[in-house]
């Protein structure tokens, strides 16, 4: 179950946390996988190695999501190297908090260009290798706030709240062509966006989270992979909470 063999992925924003889980789990199960980063290619090999331990492989793919030509040049050169598109992981995120008094708008432009830009321009350079191939998975990782809101994160939500709409308009274009699009919405993670939360903080999310405890990347992972699976054929246009009970 969840075999991905022979499949080709990519994952954007893979070099640490929830996409570094990510690109390492898909790998596990057979899948081929690109590993998308910006900046830190040290942090990208590192990624690579785990993936590698895991017995999967691929290769780095360096480019900035909200670079729509980038994107582009990107996900067709993979396809004439490696073949046929079939899972893309729309991950890379970024996060400015900031009381809506005090919202910039470059921030919340810059949030708008990486989180809800980059997952439109990788879905659309993935989606005609999908289509032709009759097999395409696309994931966008969302955030819980996206959907209960919380204050210091007015443009956050905003700018994750908007991939639901997103992907399911793409779900609605693309199911009769064996191309499925969902929502991974996470709860707090163990990440570099969480750590530096205070203890009276993560005291208190634990008590509110029913799982009684904050939530490890690679819980997120898990439900992806189920996502990219054959298994998943008839699951599309939908939000996968992976948060732990924080929001049902």
């Amino acid at each position: 179950m969840f075999d991905l063999s022979g499949r080709v992925a990519l994952v954007t924003g893979a070099s640490r946390g929830i996409g570094r889980a990510t690109a390492v789990a898909l790998a596990s199960q057979g899948a081929w996988v690109a590993v998308n980063y910006a900046t830190n290619a040290a942090a990208a090999e590192e990624t690579l190695a785990a993936m590698r331990a895991a017995g999967g492989d691929g290769e780095l793919l360096p480019f900035d999501v909200s670079d729509a030509a980038a994107v582009t040049a990107a996900v067709e050169g993979l396809v004439q190297r490696k073949g046929p598109m079939a899972i893309a992981v729309a991950n890379a995120g970024v996060n400015v908090d900031a009381l809506l008094l005090r919202a910039q708008e470059e921030d919340f432009d810059r949030m708008l260009a990486t989180n809800v830009k980059g997952t439109l321009f990788l879905a659309k350079a993935s989606v005609r290798s999908m289509m032709k191939a009759r097999f395409g998975r696309i994931i966008a990782v969302s955030s819980v706030v996206g959907a209960m809101g919380n204050a210091g994160q007015t443009m956050y939500a905003a700018s994750k709240s908007a991939l639901v709409g997103m992907a399911r308009s793409i779900a609605r274009e693309y199911g009769s062509r064996g191309v499925t699009c969902n929502v991974v919405s996470p709860g707090y993670v163990e990440t570099d966006m969480t750590a530096g939360m205070t203890d009276e903080v993560r005291k208190k999310l634990i008590e509110m989270t029913p799982a009684g405890r904050i939530g490890r990347p690679e819980d997120v992972a898990a439900a992806v992979v189920y996502l990219a699976s054959a298994e998943a054929a008839w699951v599309t246009g939908q939000v996968l909470g992976v948060n732990g009970g924080l929001r049902m």
